[in-house]
C-alpha cells in the first residue's frame, strides 16, 4: 500500500512537470541550458583528437582549470604534448553580460609571449580543431531569436530542437555561424547535439555529446565531437574526451591571469 502511495505520487508529480515544460518558450528553454548548475573550481585531463578527411590523427593532452566569477566564467587551460604544442596555453574570460564581449588570450612558447584574440578572429579554428574560439564561450542569449522546430529522441531522452538565428551581422562575423539548431534533453536542459551552418565554404558542423554523466550532482560532458562536413563529405573531425574530472576544488583567482598564462602549469 505504501509503495502504491509512494509510486503515484511520482506520477502525479510527473505528469504537473510535463504542461509546464510544455509551456516553456525556446527563449526559456535557452534560458534554463544557460542558467543549469555546471559546476564550479573544476579541474580536468582534457584529450583532442583531431581526424583528417584521410583518417589519419593527431592528439594532444591538455589540462583545463575552471572557476566561477559571479556570473562570469573563466577558464585556463594548459597544452602538455606533443612536443609541437607543449606550454602552449589558452585563457578566457566569459562574461555574462550581453554588452561585454568575450575577453581571450593564446600563449605561443615559440614567441614567448600572450596574444589577445580579436573579435573578428573568434570565428577561426581553435588550435586547428573544428571548434572555433567562439565554441569556447557561451553564447549571448539576447544576441539571437530562438523558435522550437519539434520534440525529438536522442539516444533514448526526449529533447527539444531550437532553432537559433543571430540578430545581427556581428554576432554571424563572430561565431562563424548563419544559424544553429540545438538539441536540448528535456530532463537536464543539456545540450547534446547541434548543427552548425557556417557562413563561408557550404560546410556544416555537427556537434555531438557521446558520453554523459553525473558527477557530483553535475551534469558533465565526458565525450564530445565536431565533425565539419560539406555535402556529405567529411572534411575534418574533432574528438574530446575528459578524465579525471573534480569540482570544488579552491582555485585562486590568480590562476586565471595572463601572468600565470604565461608562467604554464
Amino acid at each position: 500500500m505504501k509503495l502504491t502511495k509512494i509510486a503515484l505520487t511520482i506520477l502525479f508529480s510527473l505528469l504537473a512537470i510535463q504542461p509546464a515544460l510544455a509551456e516553456m518558450s525556446a527563449r526559456e528553454i535557452m534560458q534554463a541550458v544557460d542558467d543549469r548548475d555546471d559546476g564550479d573550481n573544476r579541474v580536468a585531463d582534457m584529450k583532442m583528437v583531431l581526424i583528417d578527411k584521410n583518417g589519419d590523427t593527431r592528439t594532444r593532452e591538455i589540462r583545463s582549470f575552471d572557476k566561477d566569477k559571479g556570473e562570469d566564467k573563466q577558464r585556463i587551460m594548459f597544452f602538455l604534448s606533443p612536443a609541437d604544442v607543449k606550454d602552449t596555453a589558452f585563457l578566457t574570460y566569459d562574461y555574462d553580460a550581453y554588452e561585454a564581449d568575450d575577453d581571450q588570450w593564446l600563449y605561443l612558447p615559440a614567441l614567448r609571449k600572450s596574444k589577445r584574440i580579436a573579435s573578428s578572429d573568434k570565428s577561426g579554428s581553435f588550435m586547428g580543431s573544428d571548434f572555433s574560439y567562439a565554441d569556447m564561450t557561451r553564447k549571448n542569449l539576447d544576441a539571437y531569436d530562438f523558435k522550437i522546430l519539434k520534440e525529438d529522441e536522442v539516444r533514448g531522452n526526449k529533447v527539444w530542437l531550437i532553432e537559433a538565428l543571430p540578430k545581427s551581422k556581428k554576432e554571424v562575423e563572430e561565431t562563424g555561424y548563419e544559424k544553429s539548431i540545438a538539441f536540448v534533453r528535456q530532463d537536464n536542459f543539456v545540450v547534446v547535439r547541434a548543427v552548425h551552418w557556417v557562413k563561408d565554404g557550404g560546410r556544416l558542423k555537427y556537434l555531438d555529446v557521446t558520453n554523459l554523466q553525473q558527477i557530483d550532482g553535475v551534469w558533465t560532458i565526458l565525450e564530445m565531437n565536431m565533425t565539419t562536413k560539406k555535402g556529405t563529405a567529411t572534411l575534418h573531425k574533432t574528438e574530446l574526451s575528459f578524465s579525471n574530472v573534480h569540482y570544488n576544488q579552491g582555485l585562486d583567482e590568480q590562476m586565471f591571469t595572463v601572468r600565470r598564462l604565461e608562467q604554464g602549469l
